[in-house]
């Protein structure tokens, strides 16, 4: 079943209130999908840094800024978060950082990387893994959430959403994808690293693809019409971008709604209830096959 959520903030004066209203929207959706939640956060960034997303294994104890002090003498913050952590390291040494986690640090992935993007997601409940998080203090332009109900793969936080392939892209899916392995066979002969067998990680890896080509988000979701197989909506985070996307039989549930101050995805109504201004805002259902897409650029 699952449930998705999406906040996109029009007026920047909002920002402050983001993790607060997502963490709502989220709530509303936990009975659609009490396996497992995760959100991602478009926050601030900082002119030629790069977050990184990091996960530490279960039971995990490694002190890792400490090790990686040692490791490096450059400028970088850090702040750990439950399972999670956030370093920030300049953009110019990320491939460095990178090959020495993959090398040093084994109990701990990345889940996600970009200028602005953070990324948490965690087995339980939706409550538990936003209050884990401290979803409510965070701000930002824009979110996207999950609640998950599995059903194509177990319940292990490599199944949580959102999937990120590409830098400060993140993508979250109800549906089904049946041509997900031949599809995953084709992009990793283009280069492309899948680190689950998940069928909604390949949808964020084929608009990775798309989008390396020069096409916008809102061109490689319309090419996605044509390439995924299944059912599927898509909420899609970019840095300054957020779109929609339902298959052309739409058999999932979504309803969207817009003001002047914002625009709103939800699995059901309910998900949306809880914003302000929603009794004026432009309430209406995706239309199939028809790509919704907003860019602060």
């Amino acid at each position: 079943m699952c449930g998705i959520v999406g906040l996109f903030f029009k007026n920047r004066s909002l920002e402050p209130d983001l993790g607060i209203h997502l963490a709502a929207m989220l709530h509303v959706m936990s009975d659609r999908g009490p396996d497992s939640a995760g959100f991602a956060i478009y926050g601030a960034g900082q002119p030629g840094r790069v977050k990184l997303t990091l996960r530490f294994a279960p039971g995990s104890t490694h002190d890792l800024f400490a090790a990686f002090e040692d490791a490096f003498d450059i400028d970088a913050d850090y702040v750990r978060r439950g399972s999670h952590a956030i370093l920030v390291v300049p953009a110019s040494e990320e491939a460095k950082v990178r090959a020495w986690l993959s090398q040093s640090c084994p109990m701990v992935g990345i889940v996600g990387a970009g200028a602005r993007m953070e990324i948490y997601k965690e087995v339980g409940a939706p409550d538990d893994v936003a209050q884990g998080f401290g979803l409510a203090r965070m701000a930002g332009s824009h979110g996207i959430g999950h609640t998950r109900m599995a059903t194509e793969s177990s319940v292990t936080t490599d199944g949580a959403h959102p999937f990120s392939t590409g830098a400060d892209q993140c993508l979250v899916h109800n549906g089904s994808l049946s041509n997900h392995n031949a599809l995953r066979r084709m992009l990793r002969r283009e280069g492309l690293a899948f680190e689950t067998e998940n069928d909604s990680e390949v949808a964020a890896g084929y608009l990775t693809w798309r989008m390396r080509q020069g096409a916008s988000l809102k061109d490689a979701l319309t090419a996605s019409l044509d390439d995924l197989d299944g059912f599927y909506t898509f909420v899609v985070g970019t840095e300054s971008g957020f779109a929609v996307l339902r298959d052309p039989i739409a058999c999932k549930p979504a309803v969207m709604a817009e003001t002047d101050d914002y625009v709103a995805f939800g699995s059901e109504y309910r998900a949306l209830a809880v914003l302000p201004g929603i009794d004026l805002a432009r309430v209406f259902e995706p239309e199939p096959a028809t790509v919704y897409a907003w860019d602060h650029n």
